[in-house]
């Protein structure tokens, strides 16, 4: 499910992914789209599709997409639903640099929750105007404005902790939430592109 550094994520709205599936019917090789909603007990049908799953050259896309869209029935991207369950409820927290970097290039692609967070920090630290954050995002200015506003809060909280923990002779915490970490540093767009 991870991109490479040249791989651009797919955009909102994309099915073209589909004409490579493996589990597409084409001509001679027809597929039955009933093989891949196997009750939990169908081991032979389960294994049947994950076999062809396992030949499909979209397989990530697929179950990104699965997981993007919620979709909780079938097999998609070589996994049943009780297997993609984890990976489901983990989905919000996703933070992929490249998805980052390829929205703040101007690309309309699915965010999770983390992503859009750290394009907001990103956006703040860089300077781009509340009225493009708000393009960038699909929000209204006055939202964009309220997120810059958190986002600015979030950093002067982080340095005053930091302050406070320096003169206490703490350390400071390892663990922090993302829009934190990224505040640390301007990330350049290169930055951006490699940290996945």
């Amino acid at each position: 499910m991870h991109h490479t550094k040249n791989e651009t994520p797919r955009t909102l709205g994309d099915l073209t992914w589909h004409d490579e599936a493996a589990c597409r019917s084409t001509g001679p090789h027809q597929v039955d789209p009933d093989d891949f909603f196997p009750q939990p007990d169908e081991m032979d049908r389960i294994r049947a599709a994950k076999a062809l799953c396992e030949q499909c050259p979209v397989l990530n896309t697929c179950l990104e997409a699965a997981l993007e869209n919620g979709d909780q029935d079938g097999i998609r991207g070589g996994m049943t639903e009780e297997e993609r369950a984890p990976l489901r409820r983990n989905f919000r927290r996703r933070l992929s640099y490249a998805r980052v970097n390829a929205v703040l290039a101007g690309h309309d692609v699915h965010l999770t929750h983390a992503e859009r967070d750290a394009v907001v920090c990103a956006a703040y630290l860089d300077g781009i105007p509340a009225e493009q954050l708000a393009r960038i995002l699909k929000i209204t200015k006055e939202h964009a404005q309220k997120r810059y506003r958190e986002t600015r809060r979030q950093i002067r909280d982080r340095a005053v902790d930091q302050k406070e923990q320096a003169g206490n002779g703490e350390k400071t915490p390892t663990s922090e939430p993302a829009v934190l970490k990224a505040s640390r540093t301007k990330p350049s767009r290169d930055d951006l592109g490699t940290a996945a």
